[in-house]
This record gives C-alpha cells, structure tokens and sequence, in this order.
C-alpha cells in the first residue's frame, strides 16, 4: 500500500525564548495559545498548530539540528496586501520584501517577508489580491 500525505498538522518551531515567541506569534500573526503535555506550548491557527520547543530540551524528539532560525514559513491570511503591510508596521515588524508577486501551493499569490525573533523566515500571503 502506498501512503499519500492529506496535510501537516503541526510544525516544531525551535526557539531560544518560549514565551517571547508565544507572544510574537499571537500578537503578530493571531494565533492561539494552547498549553499541552505537561507545560508544552502551542501557537493553534485554523486546523494547524506550531509547537514552541525550546532549543536543547531533553526529552523532545527533534532534528538533528534543533537551531533557531533555520526555517521558512509561509502563512495565508484573508486581507489585502496593504492590509497585511499595515498591520505589520502597526506591530513594530520590519518587512524585509513585499509586497512581491509569488506561486504558493494553489497558484499566484502576494506575499511579505518579514522575521521572528529567533530569525526565522516569515511569509505572510494572500491569494485574494494576487495577479
């Protein structure tokens, strides 16, 4: 039997402060917070979550190498791109490109890039307003 993948249910954000980004995250992006197993947190959006694992935590399965800042997010959000900009300035958030023209997973898409605090790639999109 092959095995076909429906979706990704959550990703491991690996970071050097848990609670400081909990609180970018939920501030900026509006996530959730959802504490689980023992203390764990978990930023909840949709039907997806981030897991926050601090970096080096016993006990955690993780990659190989757990370091913070080494990944590229890409989130879709139902706003204007001007909306979106607006909102990370309101947020104190550097954007470092956009808005720039895009592909995503179901076609031409506008997206901004900015960081979290650890670093770490985030791509704010939105289909609705894409070329």
């Amino acid at each position: 039997m092959a095995l076909q993948v429906d979706r990704i249910d959550h990703v491991v954000v690996n970071c050097r402060d848990v609670e400081r980004t909990a609180q970018w995250y939920e501030r900026v992006l509006g996530m959730r917070r959802d504490v689980f197993g023992g203390g764990r947190i978990a930023l909840a959006f949709g039907n997806q979550k981030l897991n926050v694992r601090p970096t080096g935590a016993p006990n955690w399965a993780t990659g190989a190498v757990d370091a913070p800042g080494s990944l590229d997010l890409c989130f879709i959000v139902d706003a204007a791109p001007d909306d979106v900009a607006a909102h990370l300035h309101s947020c104190g958030v550097e954007i470092t490109e956009g808005p720039v023209p895009k592909t995503g997973a179901l076609g031409p898409m506008t997206s901004h890039y900015c960081r979290d605090p650890d670093g770490n790639l985030i791509e704010i999109a939105t289909y609705s307003a894409a070329d």
